[in-house]
């Protein structure tokens, strides 16, 4: 099977080019909601004393503190996770849920160190990938090759952040953290396959690809059960542990992303490149 799949291969890499461009107009039209530690705002982890829904106690904060950015993060256990926009006065807000929760864990970031925060995670992101860049062409020394690699882990991480403004997983400084953990781990499998093709000389492009692919899929299949778990467990567990929950969902976004655009896209450009070449 994996052989017939080698054979016509060359149809098979317009699927992930397309599904960037998909993620590229979505984030568009969508946009990125940006997290408490980015924009500004106060976060704030509830114990319910009573049964009450998400919405009741969205209209309850919003009504009581005269504020119209609420969201309910997560509510599940009698915990409640609520990021509200601006400044909060605590006692304010401790007051206002007499009898319905009490605070287990409050913070605030003010819109100064929100803006410093997130200038550092364009800049982070940035020399991250520029770097990464470098380090490949000096690796490889080839600019097809080296091309596909970069373009490879361009695409892992438009995915990842449309899969981010898809599911409403905000931009933070846990996501970006995932980002440049993908940013890493894109490149390692691209390096994989990459160096299992033009490194390796014996046998054929077919079976040297197909040894890179087992290895390849191993590692990403390995890594998405293991942030499937943790988000599972986070998500049903802990739910206050939204930070755990939200880098688990963003990688598992990237690391299903990186398997279609390493297998089908960058595998079939290298092997057109090297086909083309003999």
């Amino acid at each position: 099977m994996l052989e017939k799949f080698l054979e016509s291969y060359k149809p098979l890499i317009a699927i992930p080019v397309i599904i960037t461009l998909v993620s590229l107009v979505l984030l568009a039209s969508n946009g990125l909601n940006e997290g408490v530690d980015l924009k500004g705002g106060s976060l704030a982890v509830l114990e319910l004393e009573k049964s009450i829904s998400q919405n009741d106690l969205k209209l309850m904060i919003e009504d009581g503190l005269n504020a119209e950015d609420v969201s309910i993060l997560s509510m599940a256990n009698d915990k409640a996770t609520v990021q509200i926009g601006g400044t909060v006065d605590v006692v304010k807000l401790t007051d206002l849920l007499k009898g319905t929760a009490t605070i287990l864990s409050y913070s605030s970031v003010g819109p100064v160190l929100s803006n410093q925060a997130l200038n550092q995670v364009y800049w982070a992101l940035g020399f991250a990938f520029l770097f990464m860049s470098i380090t490949v062409f000096i690796v490889f020394r080839d600019l097809v090759p080296s091309i596909a690699v970069i373009l490879a882990a361009a695409s892992d991480i438009i995915i990842s952040v449309a899969g981010m403004s898809l599911f409403g997983i905000p931009l933070s400084l846990a996501s970006v953290g995932a980002i440049l953990m993908l940013i890493g781990y894109s490149v390692d499998t691209d390096i994989l396959l990459t160096t299992r093709l033009l490194k390796r000389k014996e046998g054929t492009i077919n079976e040297r690809a197909l040894d890179a692919m087992k290895t390849g899929l191993t590692m990403s299949i390995s890594a998405i059960a293991s942030m499937a778990a943790l988000y599972l467990v986070t998500v049903f567990l802990i739910p206050e542990a939204v930070v755990l929950s939200n880098i688990a969902a963003v990688l598992i976004i990237g690391l299903v992303a990186d398997i279609l655009v390493t297998w089908l896209m960058n595998l079939g450009i290298l092997k057109w490149y090297l086909e083309g070449r003999s």
